[in-house]
């Protein structure tokens, strides 16, 4: 059944329908509200000289629909769709970030708490989401010090022979060692951290008044005095934090530049009436849009339409559009910001744990009441999402649109972001607790295992910081093992530092995969240090691992700065582990060539290779070149080793010659 004649067997029900290639990928996800009549006006499109629909139409050769009962439940299915299969001409969030969460692993059990972007349905209470971002981590740092819940990468499913450092320093209270509490105590504890970022104050500080004085009345005083302590946390935190919360002042305002078949689009979050917080977006070669001005609710094409042919808008020549009748639907713009903020909003906020009250966006589009509904379902009260025309709201709505054309400037006009604004971007990429100041990179190089050496490059406040460059010869390892040469050199440099009580870096980073950052981080686990912050870029595909996060890897976008700044101290790293290398495997060359020689010994052979520059000039030398730096007899010796060595190589590669005869 081709592709017309099945067209004409869909049903009149809502649904969505996937168009797919000749390979079997799905190109194209829609949704309607009567199926037969929204995908086959496709062809009427096509055949009234769209070039956006007939580029579609061109890749397309089958289709797929499933029904479904109205069309809210066509938006949702259409939402869910575009994110699984991702249809290249459909608009696709690339940037499906989301502020952080606190996460606290109720399913395990010592439970921890973590800073986190992702929502999982994994036992595990989530918090959130906190504006701005680094509200999360101040929070989880008050935990640490306050409650002493740890955030550390050590497994707590069995107890370890000692503590680690967080224990010593009053951040934790020592789970991973049998007897330095009990699991009724560390329950107590979760519970009080729940209600603290649950909001309830009144109800936890009245739990641990009461237990700060039974405890006082028992002579338990350090306890009575850390209960104590806690309550004043929970007085102070009533005031400073901003959780997202639902009321009327909370608002997400969106904005857009488009020029030169390049978008940006900013999000400014306003909370409590004030802005929190922006969130940027690129899009580089958008899909071909598809008139989304022809929607269901319009007069559905004639019959005529069963004489159109499939391959009638490939013959027609390129003037032929002006014979063809007056279109009973208007043709759609190169963009169109109407079904752009259509496809945008649905996975944005379809998913979402949290949806402000009110979400202003600078077009208007023809879903916008029916996701505004959805929206109002899901919450429990009124979303409201509206595209003003006039007065204050419309005045904040231009000015997110200002910011996103110097959004724009910044991105596609080449203009170099500050050191600051790219610190910043790799922060939030790599979710790093503090803004990265100095990195150091790691990087292994060998041939087949000869002459393994390692190099670490250092990057501080902007620029390669050449005098803390560091360079490894590996000596427990032997043969072809990268990981454990990996873990032999960082186990090396962060000892020295712990010895010497020198700060360590706002990030480590290794040149490699998983394994080798899971080989770094097992050797920083050696020395107790649980909290680095850790990461590896894969040479060929360009994806960042962070540790601890290795199921979500960082994809970053090829023109990123942040990318960039990776790559360039992942290149000098590997740039400065190859030129040791090579001249550590030179040096064994030399040596091993020369000390085979009776008679030349160490500052003969330096003299030598001064005069000539290589073995190589020096095996060609005739004995008058020799005797100008060595006696005669000296030069006769070296001259017999050279010919000796030559006639045996030649004598060993005779019988290969013979045999290729």
């Amino acid at each position: 059944m081709d592709l017309l004649q099945k067209i004409r067997t869909l049903p009149t029900s809502p649904g969505c329908y996937l168009y797919k290639n000749a390979e079997g990928e799905v190109i194209y996800v829609g949704k309607a509200k009567n199926l037969r009549a929204r995908v086959r006006s496709y062809f009427l499109e096509a055949n009234q000289a769209n070039a956006k629909t007939g580029s579609l139409m061109r890749e397309a050769v089958d289709i797929e629909y499933i029904t479904v009962d109205n069309e809210r439940e066509a938006l949702a299915l259409e939402n869910n769709l575009i994110k699984q299969r991702k249809p290249r001409f459909n608009i696709l969030l690339r940037d499906d970030k989301t502020y952080p969460y606190i996460k606290l692993t109720l399913g395990d059990r010592y439970p921890k708490v973590f800073v986190t972007r992702r929502l999982r349905k994994d036992g595990a209470a989530y918090f959130g989401p906190y504006f701005p971002g680094n509200l999360a981590y101040r929070l989880v740092d008050l935990i640490h010090r306050c409650f002493l819940i740890p955030s550390c990468k050590v497994d707590l499913s069995r107890y370890h022979p000692r503590a680690c450092l967080q224990y010593y320093i009053k951040r934790c209270l020592g789970p991973c060692v049998e007897g330095l509490t009990t699991p009724d105590d560390y329950k107590q504890t979760v519970r009080d951290v729940q209600l603290f970022l649950d909001g309830k104050s009144s109800e936890l500080e009245k739990s641990l008044t009461l237990r700060m004085e039974a405890a006082a009345e028992d002579m338990h005083f350090e306890l009575a005095a850390r209960l104590r302590d806690q309550i004043v946390t929970v007085h102070q935190m009533q005031d400073k934090q901003r959780i997202a919360t639902a009321d009327n002042e909370d608002a997400d305002v969106f904005g857009y530049h488009y020029e030169n078949q390049m978008l940006a689009v900013n999000l400014f979050h306003m909370r409590n009436g004030k802005i929190v917080d922006r969130r940027d977006f690129f899009w580089e070669d958008l899909p071909e849009f598809l008139n989304e001005t022809l929607n269901d609710s319009q007069t559905e094409p004639s019959e005529d339409w069963r004489d159109v042919t499939l391959h009638s808008h490939r013959d027609a020549p390129a003037d032929s559009a002006s014979a063809l009748p007056s279109a009973p639907y208007p043709l759609p713009p190169a963009f169109s910001p109407a079904a752009f903020f259509s496809a945008l909003l649905k996975q944005l906020y379809l998913d979402q744990a949290y949806i402000p009250r009110s979400i202003l966006v600078p077009i208007d589009f023809p879903d916008r009441a029916l996701l505004a509904d959805m929206l109002s379902e899901r919450t429990g009260h009124r979303i409201e999402l509206a595209a003003p025309q006039r007065g204050d709201k419309r005045s904040l709505v231009d000015l997110v649109c200002q910011n996103a054309r110097q959004s724009y400037d910044q991105r596609f006009r080449v203009l170099q972001p500050s050191i600051k604004a790219i610190q910043e971007s790799l922060q939030e990429a790599l979710t790093l607790e503090e803004l990265p100041t100095r990195i150091e990179c790691f990087d292994i190089s060998h041939i087949q295992g000869a002459e393994t050496v390692a190099s670490m490059v250092v990057w501080e406040d902007g620029a390669m910081k050449k005098s803390d460059y560091r360079k490894f010869q590996v000596k427990t390892v032997s043969g072809v093992d990268d990981f454990a040469s990996m873990r032999e050199i960082v186990h090396r440099r962060y000892k020295r530092l712990q010895d010497e009580d020198k700060p360590f870096p706002s990030l480590i980073l290794i040149d490699g995969g998983l394994g080798q950052l899971h080989a770094a981080a097992d050797a920083l686990a050696e020395l107790g240090i649980t909290l680095q912050p850790l990461a590896s870029i894969a040479k060929r595909e360009e994806i960042i691992y962070v540790y601890g996060q290795e199921d979500d890897p960082v994809v970053l976008d090829r023109r990123s700065p942040v990318l960039h700044l990776i790559q360039k101290i992942r290149d000098e790293s590997h740039r400065f582990a190859v030129t040791y290398h090579r001249k550590r495997r030179e040096i064994r060359d030399r040596e091993s060539e020369l000390d085979a020689i009776p008679g030349v010994g160490p500052r003969t052979r330096q003299r030598l290779l001064q005069h000539f520059g290589s073995v190589r000039a020096l095996r060609q030398a005739t004995p008058d070149a020799l005797t100008a730096v060595v006696n005669a007899a000296t030069a006769q010796k070296i001259r017999t080793h050279f010919n000796t060595a030559d006639a045996q190589d030649s004598a060993a590669l005779l019988p290969v010659l013979n045999q290729s005869k």
